[in-house]
């Protein structure tokens, strides 16, 4: 198959990586001005692996329409972008895999909705989710992920060539249960993080349980299957998120409460934003949400706002 990663930060490096392992012919894009873009235009290396000359590198969009597959693995607020950027091009009947977790920020739009706005009608759509660490794969650790669409033959073409021996797929079978249960994993991390750095990670038994009950309650009223939150795209990623030292939104979170920086992205620090903004229009209340959000941009302090989430109203475990 013929395929191009938009994308060359960690995850877009390791899926070109991979691919390429299975015999698939590779294209890498990245932007002309991306210092991650130009050390592999130099090296072909960044701090984790090694692009084998196999794969062709480009600061060229237009690589795109010599793929029949393109992958986009980038920060999920750019995506909208990035559809504009390629409007001009010649897309019909390409296969487009977003791999990728998050939500846009004042709409609340999943990104296979931006992707189905903006794109030709003949273009197919998919997800790829669920757990795993680009250092673990580079170093043979396989994992289980998920391939979603509202298209099973797509579903089945993209597992049958994407599959390899680091790499187990499940089909999904719920587009929107899956894209938010995998946006709203990184919202959780975060909030281990605060656990880990107030040193109350024994709370974190409990904020897996809550926190699944609370997104479950989401992807319900949005029209979704809530029993999704319980698969690899949310409750089986939580080992990566809530205790990886891999993890960038716990050790966002962590940090954090430390009053560190984090210089790399924590997807969950917008995707909360947009969380609560599903929440209000669904009418779903989201308290771990909204006890994150508070102490981000509200100025709450962690603990106080963890506090907050312990003196609530008492109700039925299942309410």
């Amino acid at each position: 198959m013929n395929i191009a990663v938009i994308g060359c930060g960690r995850w877009g490096s390791l899926i070109t990586w991979y691919l390429d392992t299975l015999g698939h012919h590779m294209t890498l894009y990245g932007r002309r001005d991306s210092a991650r873009m130009q050390r592999f235009m130099a090296t072909r290396q960044n701090d984790l692996l090694t692009l084998p000359d196999s794969i062709a590198l480009t600061h060229d969009l237009h690589c795109v329409e010599e793929a029949e597959t393109i992958v986009i693995s980038i920060g999920a607020q750019g995506l909208q972008k990035l559809m504009e950027e390629l409007k001009p091009l010649n897309l019909e009947g390409k296969t487009f895999v977003l791999c990728m977790k998050g939500l846009e920020i004042g709409t609340g739009r999943r990104l296979s909705q931006i992707a189905k706005e903006n794109l030709p009608a003949s273009c197919h759509i998919a997800v790829w989710l669920g757990p795993g660490h680009v250092q673990e794969f580079y170093n043979g650790i396989p994992n289980c992920m998920v391939i979603d669409s509202e298209e099973e033959a797509v579903k089945h073409r993209l597992i049958s060539a994407f599959s390899g021996e680091l790499i187990r797929f499940y089909y999904g079978s719920d587009l929107l249960g899956n894209e938010v249960g995998a946006a709203a994993k990184n919202v959780v991390g975060i909030a281990a993080g605060f656990l880990d750095g107030l040193g109350l990670t024994t709370l974190k038994g409990a904020l897996m349980s809550r926190g699944t009950r609370e997104v479950a309650r989401l992807i319900h009223a949005m029209g979704g299957n809530e029993l999704s939150v319980y698969g690899l795209c949310h409750l089986g990623d939580y080992e990566a998120t809530v205790f990886s030292p891999f993890s960038h939104n716990r050790r966002f979170g962590q940090l954090f409460v430390e009053g560190k920086t984090f210089d790399k992205l924590a997807e969950g620090y917008y995707t909360v934003e947009a969380l609560l903004t599903l929440g209000k229009a669904y009418h779903v209340e989201l308290p771990i949400c909204e006890a994150v959000h508070a102490a981000l941009y509200e100025g709450v302090d962690p603990r106080a706002a963890i506090q907050n989430l312990m003196n609530r109203d008492l109700k039925g475990e299942w309410d």
